[in-house]
């Protein structure tokens, strides 16, 4: 019997999960996909927001100023790249003008600190490459960038660590409330649990459904990406918004903790949650409204375009409280932007909720180990660097040239908490394949030593989601066959 069982574990779960492991709790992660951090946490605009868009008094506005406060000293202790860069919203027009007057009264209700207004002239000062019909903008230093879905698995690898149950594969198809606990039915498994917190992103719907009911509903957005090469990561230093619509806060133009430059998001509701296709109509929606912002942004040095899929409801603030059909359930859910800088502080606000609103009883684990460390070998200087391959050979042998990741980087992934079966999880723990040619060189080694490490067939070993088989077969002279 588990005290709490988290459904979901992109990095609201992940977040929730390592709160709770602080605690004497028997917690349960289900996650439907192989790995965590595979669904809207993997990709999105990687953005610490500042706390100026919610309406001031939402739950919105409350988490996302304290989460972007949590965030610096949080991705410290748990080695995750995270960058204070702060952010510009542009002004092409009065009507945008009034429209950053707007966001600017709402940062100052909401407490976000070092709001200003600036002029065009002093905005193109602090960034050359914006456009010369810029009139204002609005600056806010307490912007970041950080690396999301290093953030999740970091998070997720420390609750394990700390006696989290973590079961992969294990989409949940039914839930049966009897009484005192609940009976989940799962792809692995049926699992008993008091509690439950319901963080299932695209599909709160679904599970609030098994419940009782959802009181709002869910309509899938894709938003896609140009991804450019880090010959362009100093276009800008800082994030380049415009004005914030009805569909969201537009497209920006931002650096990332990698060093490179991303592009994006337009806003294009879809039936599919899976739909992850990046189209040319979209594309040029992006690439039209970005050159908007930056005129000489070189989409030419695109190394990846993708698209990410946001859970947007037709609800305008956050849910986070007790289900009204099945009070022993947790609803986590309406979580869109700015989730990912609010996810520190929606983790703290739904303990409270489970204690002070549900009656979980909260103890202070003792025991609890905090922190993790990760070898950035490209980061190190030649002294530490010498001293690290001296104790570990596999440390001196560069897989990733793009990235100089080196396969001890990659064995370290391979052998964390939290192991991944592909080669994709590679690179969202070690960064092999983030380079410029996007695994095309370093890919096939990765695959050698993940069969290696884990000791199985090339045959089993995935790029990213089940069913994503790289070889197929064997030929006579035992060479691969895709």
């Amino acid at each position: 019997m588990y005290d709490v069982t988290i459904i979901g574990c992109g990095v609201i779960g992940a977040s929730i999960a390592y709160t709770l492991s602080q605690y004497k709790l028997n917690v349960l992660v289900l996650e439907r996909e192989n790995d965590v951090a595979t669904g809207t946490t993997k990709a999105n605009s990687a953005i610490v927001h500042a706390g100026y868009d919610p309406e001031p008094g939402t739950l919105m506005a409350k988490l996302n100023v304290r989460g972007c406060a949590m965030m610096e000293d949080l991705t410290r202790r748990l080695s995750v790249e995270y960058k204070r860069v702060g952010s510009l919203v542009l002004a092409f027009d009065e009507a945008d003008r009034a429209t950053l007057q707007h966001i600017y009264e709402n940062g100052i209700a909401n407490g976000v600190p070092g709001l200003e207004m600036i002029s065009a002239e002093k905005a193109r000062e602090m960034e050359p490459a914006l456009a010369d019909t810029v009139v204002a903008a609005l600056w806010a230093p307490s912007a970041g960038i950080v690396d999301p879905w290093g953030l999740c698995i970091a998070e997720a690898e420390v609750a394990v660590r700390n006696g989290v149950t973590l079961k992969l594969r294990s989409g949940v198809s039914a839930i049966r409330d009897l009484g005192e606990h609940y009976e989940i039915e799962t792809a692995s498994g049926t699992y008993e649990s008091r509690y439950i917190v319901n963080c299932a992103g695209l599909w709160c719907e679904d599970i609030c459904n098994m419940t009782g009911g959802a009181p709002f509903t869910t309509t899938p957005s894709r938003g896609e990406y140009y991804l450019l090469d880090k010959s362009s990561g100093n276009t800008v230093s800082r994030v380049i918004f415009q004005c914030p619509s009805k569909v969201g806060k537009g497209v920006l133009v931002a650096p990332t903790v990698h060093g490179n430059l991303i592009v994006g998001p337009n806003a294009e509701d879809i039936a599919d949650p899976f739909d992850v296709s990046c189209t040319a109509p979209g594309l040029a929606e992006v690439a039209t409204a970005a050159r908007k912002s930056v005129p000489n942004v070189n989409l030419r040095d695109s190394i990846r375009n993708f698209a990410g899929v946001r859970a947007n409801t037709n609800m305008s603030d956050f849910m986070i409280e007790p289900s009204k059909t099945s009070p022993r359930m947790l609803q986590v859910c309406g979580i869109k932007s700015p989730g990912l800088a609010s996810s520190p502080a929606i983790a703290e606000y739904a303990a409270e909720q489970l204690e002070a609103m549900m009656g979980v009883k909260f103890e202070k684990n003792e025991n609890f180990v905090d922190g993790r460390t990760q070898v950035r070998f490209r980061k190190m200087s030649p002294a530490e660097k010498a001293e690290l391959v001296a104790k570990n050979p596999l440390y001196g042998r560069v897989i990733c040239r793009c990235e100089t990741i080196t396969e001890g980087e990659i064995v370290d992934a391979i052998h964390s908490p939290i192991p991944p079966c592909s080669i994709d999880g590679i690179k969202r723990r070690a960064g092999a394949g983030m380079g410029r040619c996007q695994g095309g060189f370093c890919g096939p080694r990765v695959l050698e030593i993940l069969s290696r490490e884990l000791g199985l067939d090339r045959k089993d070993i995935l790029q990213d989601k089940d069913g994503t088989i790289i070889i197929t077969g064997e030929t006579k002279t035992g060479g691969a066959k895709a």
